[in-house]
């Protein structure tokens, strides 16, 4: 759901993943919130309690709906079969718990939590198994961009590293021309001032990939740069204001060059192959 133009809705609440990072003209992200666990995790059926991917058995099923999380869960647990499953949170445990066509299903670990089903987790997936999605574990508000007083309302729900991870994050995967049609992965992490950012590409069967880290620098720098913060200015969709304009800039060249480094590695080709095989599924 986006914002209509006709002024009866002043703000709508998305999960920012699911936010394009070019929004229709006149609207922008108005607020970022602090990022809940962004890690996908593994539920497992009631049969297999206790186990792991790596000790599910032969051709056991794990079922997902995200390019993403298959490509990476192929190439690394290649014992394991992957298949489709569709529907909301509560379908698709049901259809885990009340038969046997899946061993396990992963879910984003975020919204298992916020629905209050956190007991359900059997295990979080770490970075060197599988890669999170553009955005994921944080929530977004979208407001009108020339509707001032609002801007300035939700602006103070930013988090700011939350914030810088995410246009890094944006700004990496507009580079790339990438979406949801596409298997496309990051991790960031602050620490110490520093904005670490890795991303990858894959081929639907995980077979062929390029991933790479890079970091810049987001301290704001001197006094003038730490003032320069009310800017107006759309970052891949976001408009953080009270958040230093030189951080901001930092994280969103950030995601543009690693993009830049994968692209020139070959991650066009990687993900034209992937993209045409998925329409043609």
């Amino acid at each position: 759901m986006f914002l209509c133009s006709d002024c009866r809705v002043d703000l709508v609440v998305h999960s920012l993943k699911d936010l394009p990072t070019t929004l229709p003209a006149g609207f922008t992200i108005g607020a970022v919130l602090k990022r809940e666990n962004p890690h996908d995790a593994v539920v497992l059926h009631p049969n297999h309690a206790g186990k792991t991917l790596d000790s599910l058995p032969e051709k056991s099923v794990i079922g997902t709906s995200s390019l993403r999380r298959a490509a990476q869960l192929k190439k690394r647990f290649p014992h394991l079969e992957f298949k489709d499953i569709r529907g909301n949170l509560n379908t698709r445990l049901k259809k885990l718990d009340e038969k046997d066509d899946f061993a396990a299903i992963i879910l984003a670990a975020a919204g298992l939590k916020r629905m209050g089903w956190e007991d359900r987790i059997s295990l979080i997936l770490e970075p060197e198994d599988c890669m999170y999605a553009v955005g994921q574990g944080a929530l977004a508000v979208e407001v009108r961009a020339r509707d001032v007083d609002i801007l300035e309302m939700v602006s103070v729900l930013h988090d700011p590293d939350t914030v810088l991870r995410c246009i890094a994050e944006r700004a990496f995967l507009k580079q790339l021309e990438g979406g949801c049609s596409v298997p496309v992965a990051v991790h960031t992490e602050v620490k110490d001032s520093q904005l670490y950012l890795t991303g990858a590409v894959y081929s639907l069967d995980g077979s062929e990939s390029l991933k790479e880290t890079m970091e810049t620098s987001i301290a704001a720098g001197d006094e003038q740069s730490r003032e320069k913060v009310d800017e107006q200015i759309q970052r891949v969709g976001v408009t953080a204001l009270k958040l230093p304009a030189a951080s901001q800039d930092a994280a969103e060249r950030l995601g543009v060059d690693l993009a830049n480094l994968l692209l020139n590695k070959g991650a066009k080709e990687i993900l034209t192959v992937a993209r045409q095989l998925n329409d043609a599924r």
